[in-house]
């Protein structure tokens, strides 16, 4: 199994978000790389005051950035995606890249009809504004409490949000929410294509992409001759990357990709 890892990010989040999984995954002997969605480009501050330019980004063009990054390293590598970068991690996978792929609560693909209320709360600060499909939407400190770390403290919560949270484009949610009424959406996946081994995690207190999706996810990309694992994780909120237990999630990815090898 290769040793080099490709991390892609999230919706309303930077590759800031990915520094504990960065450290950990680098002590465990990987090569680790965490690329920026296309059109953000520095820190998380420089972020914030140029969040214009990421009015309009959509999935091809997200998915394609990936693609010609993964596409010109020297061999294959691990995806490891993080709810929207979780969908791009599955896309890419259909695309035949990859050479396994870890789905972090994903967004969901077209074909996925279960859609909880909580899902819809989190996704609200965009999809009851419909000028945000071309636009870009900030959270406020109570939107991002409850769509990414809703078992923080609030301490913890504000202390996340500070460090981790951007405004962002719209378009995804608005491509992921309408994907089943469009057969050439963005989102679209051949589940039964041969494709890399595929884990999906399903944080049981996730709002953003309730367990359930995740569930729902799975039993779609189980129909593929390839590997495909379920990972439920207890107590784990949206952003179970930082919050307190993310070693435990880690080393339970770790350990998946051990099997792999």
């Amino acid at each position: 199994m290769t040793r080099q890892i490709v991390f892609i990010h999230g919706l309303w989040l930077t590759s800031q978000s990915w520094e504990r999984f960065e450290a950990f995954f680098t002590d465990a002997g990987y090569n680790v790389v965490a690329p920026e969605w296309p059109r953000k480009h520095g820190d998380v501050a420089e972020i914030r005051r140029t969040s214009d330019r990421v009015a309009g980004l959509g999935i091809a063009e997200i998915a394609g950035h990936y693609e010609a990054f993964i596409r010109g390293l020297d061999a294959p590598p691990i995806l490891i995606g993080h709810s929207f970068g979780g969908l791009i991690t599955m896309l890419l996978l259909d695309r035949g890249l990859g050479a396994a792929g870890v789905a972090i609560d994903p967004a969901p693909p077209r074909g996925i009809f279960n859609v909880p209320p909580q899902q819809l709360k989190a996704s609200s600060p965009a999809l009851l504004h419909p000028t945000k499909w071309r636009g870009v939407v900030t959270l406020t400190l109570e939107q991002f409490t409850y769509g990414f770390a809703n078992t923080f403290t609030p301490e913890q919560a504000r202390a996340a949000y500070e460090r981790y949270a951007v405004p962002d484009t719209g378009r995804p949610l608005f491509e992921a929410a309408f994907a089943n009424l469009n057969p050439w959406a963005p989102t679209r996946i051949d589940y039964a294509r041969a494709r890399a081994p595929l884990l999906i995690t399903a944080g049981e207190k996730d709002n953003t992409v309730p367990a359930s999706v995740s569930r729902s996810i799975y039993a779609k990309q189980r129909v593929s001759p390839s590997r495909t694992d379920l990972l439920e994780l207890a107590g784990r909120p949206h952003l179970l990357m930082v919050g307190d237990g993310w070693e435990e999630v880690a080393t339970s990815i770790e350990r998946w990709l051990g099997e792999l090898a």
